[in-house]
Order: structure tokens, then sequence, then C-alpha cells
């Protein structure tokens, strides 16, 4: 029964989000996503959408999934293990494998579900032991996903570590503290570094570099969710770990196609052949889960391809990013640093985030506020990201107004 004291307690909580800036409204969009959206029969310049690349409406991209869609059905109505495993799934885990310079991968339904199935299965699984202990060290500021994972993490087997962020001594002493004392019964099994590729409320990427030799020297995994790293960063669009220049070297990456390959769904766990193999065996969030639809598969397949047939989209977005970013350092406002399209302008204090948000909307600019528990109490900020398909004349329009209704 739908009692009165929850009933209470739901209002006053919708209340309470609506009185401190924090009620999130979803706006309908007539039409396809893109660098301008019609909402309500009006135009808006779109700076909130994880379409780096323009590829959500890349006209091959929609020509693959049509054919896609028409070769091999709508869906599987199955999960991988029973008759939901298309030759095309396989077909795009061993191109992606290949473009992330690891040994194989494997799709889940989204990267939410493959961050909850990585690290259930890794820490959760006995492998023959009657006790062990594992340990995670994290970064403060991963993506919610990783801060589920670690809910599903046995307790009893499993200690997290949270560095404040990209605190690499503090990591170290971390790592080292637990070298010197290590958990009764002999020491940790696994140890796993887990870090966003790039912060996606900060726009700014860790330091793989460093992190793939704490790694080695500790003899710890290393974890790396490039969800927005993947598709625009590095020479190839391979993500961080090629944009850092340890292309190959991070142990597990996590990633989506609903982000700049594409723009639609379908996560994915890439690495080393045999942890591959044990994900399809043990990971829930997969064994459980219907399989990616085929169009989704074949249009993801396309973004790939295009990637490596057309490598200017990556240059386009990073020149766009860059313009953007520096003509609002040049006007005063307060700018995260960074070199990913995600281009944050710090507003502090949640409410009147909101309401510039609003202003800006007002103006024909979507770009959406972000407040606590989102991010940090009082670093309320407006994330703005730039597409490669902005043209420059968007570019300017969207700055001249933000400068206007800042001042």
């Amino acid at each position: 029964m739908y009692s009165k004291n929850l009933k209470n307690f739901i209002s006053n909580e919708l209340e309470n989000l609506k009185g401190n800036g924090k009620f999130k409204v979803e706006r309908e969009i007539a039409g396809r996503q893109g660098p301008k959206v019609t909402i309500d029969g009006k135009e808006y310049l779109m700076f909130a959408s994880n379409n780096y690349l323009g590829l959500a409406n890349h006209p091959e991209v929609l020509k693959a999934a049509e054919s896609y869609l028409k070769d091999y059905g709508f869906g599987l109505s199955s999960v991988r293990f029973l008759s939901g495993t298309q030759t095309i799934h396989r077909k795009l885990e061993t191109m992606l494998a290949e473009f992330l310079g690891v040994e194989d991968a494997i799709l889940y339904s989204t990267n939410f579900m493959a961050n909850l199935g990585f690290f259930a299965t890794i820490t959760n699984e006995s492998f023959g032991a009657e006790s062990w202990k594992d340990v995670i060290y994290s970064d403060e500021l991963n993506h919610a996903s990783i801060i589920d994972a670690f809910k599903l993490c046995k307790k009893d087997n499993t200690d997290k570590r949270i560095f404040p962020h990209k605190d690499l001594t503090a990591l170290r002493t971390m790592l080292s503290e637990d070298r010197v004392n290590p958990p009764a019964g002999g020491g940790y099994r696994n140890k796993i570094i887990v870090t966003d590729g790039v912060f996606s409320m900060e726009g700014d990427t860790a330091d793989l570099v460093e992190l793939v030799k704490i790694a080695e020297e500790y003899e710890a995994l290393l974890f790396v969710d490039d969800a927005h790293g993947v598709g625009v960063l590095g020479k190839t669009g391979a993500g961080t770990p090629e944009f850092c220049g340890v292309h190959g070297k991070a142990d597990i990456l996590s990633g989506t196609f609903g982000k700049a390959l594409g723009g639609a769904v379908g996560g994915y766990i890439a690495g080393p052949r045999d942890i591959v193999e044990l994900l399809r065996q043990k990971s829930r969030t997969y064994l459980f889960s219907n399989s990616v639809p085929p169009s989704v598969v074949g249009a993801s397949i396309r973004a790939l391809e295009i990637l490596k047939e057309d490598p200017t989209i990556i240059e386009k977005v990073k020149e766009n990013a860059d313009y953007f970013r520096n003509e609002l350092k040049a006007r005063g406002l307060n700018v995260l640093e960074g070199s990913h399209p995600i281009v944050p302008l710090m507003i502090g204090d949640a409410v009147r985030a909101k309401e510039l948000s609003g202003k800006l909307y007002e103006e024909g600019i979507y770009a959406i506020a972000l407040a606590f528990p989102v991010v940090p109490e009082g670093a309320a900020r407006i994330r703005f990201q730039v597409s490669a398909s902005h043209t420059k004349e968007m570019l300017d329009e969207a700055i001249e107004k933000i400068e206007k209704l800042c001042k």
C-alpha cells in the first residue's frame, strides 16, 4: 500500500529539490539530435549532448542502421548465451578490441551495466579460494556507475580506498601503506586502481602515464572508464590512453557507443582475453541482459569505420572546443581548463546556475546546470558540450549570449 508517510516524504523531497535549484526537467525534443534542435516549435543551439563527433545523425551511420535493421531484424528477444549472438556482435567486439589495442572486448547493454558487471564478477568470485580480500583504489570524482559498482562488491571481501581527485601522491601512499600493513591472511588477492579517462563534470583527463607506472610498480590492475574519451581523444580517436601515449597499456577499458560513437546505447569491457571470457561466463549484467539490437551494432560498426576513414572529425571537435573555451576565458569567464569538448562554466551557487541556464534557454541556448550531488556542494556549473557539427557561427552566437547574460 502506498502509505501516507511515504507520500509525504516524497512530496517534501520533490519540493526541496525545486527550492534548492536541483530539480531536473526533461525537455522534449521534436526530431533528431544535432547542433540545433526543435522544442515546442522553437529552435535551440544544443550544448547538452554527448554527440561530440556529430555521428548521431551522420548519413552513413543512419544508412547502416537501416541496412542492419532490414538484414538482421529489430531485436534478438534473447540474452547472448541463449540465442542472442549474431555474427555482427562478434564482428563489433573484434573491431573494438583492435581499435583499442587490446586482446578482446565484450558488449553490454550500457556502459553502466558493464561497470557493474565487471566489479561484481572480479571481486565477488572466489576462484576456488576459501577466503580472500581485494582492494580498490578509486578517484573521488569517478562516475556514478563506478560508485554504484562498488556497492555490489561484498564488504567482507573488498576494501575501498578513495583518493583525492588526480592526487597520485595520495594514491602511492595508500598503496605503500597497504603493502607494509596488508590485511590478515596473507595480503590482498587483487589490487585494482580505478579512474575515469575523462572526468565528465570537469572535462579533465587522468594522468594515465603515471597511473600505468604505479599499477606496474604495485602489481595492480588498472581500470579506466573511457566513456567520454573514446572517439574523441587521441590521433585515431582510440581515447584517453592514446591521447596520453599509453595506447594498449591500461589493463581494462570500459566505454560506450552512447556518446561520441553514434550516440545510441551499448557499452563494453575491453582487455585481456581471459578476463573477457570470464565475464562472458560469470557477469550477471551481461548474462541476464538482452543483446544490443542489430541496428545499433551495425551503426556502431560504421561509426568505427568512419573514424578510420575520416579522422578530420576528431580534429574538428578539438578545434571547436579549443575555440569555445578560449573565447569564454578571454571574456573573463571562469571556465575550467581542459583538452576535451566538455567545457564547464563555473558558477558556484546551485540556484544561480539554474537561473542562468534558464535565461540561456530563453535566448535559444540549450545548456544544463549541474549541482550537488552530481558535482560537489558549492561547485555548481553549466556544462557546455561542443560538437564537431557546430559551426563557427553557432559557437560565436552562443559565446556572445553567454557573455551578455553573465555580465
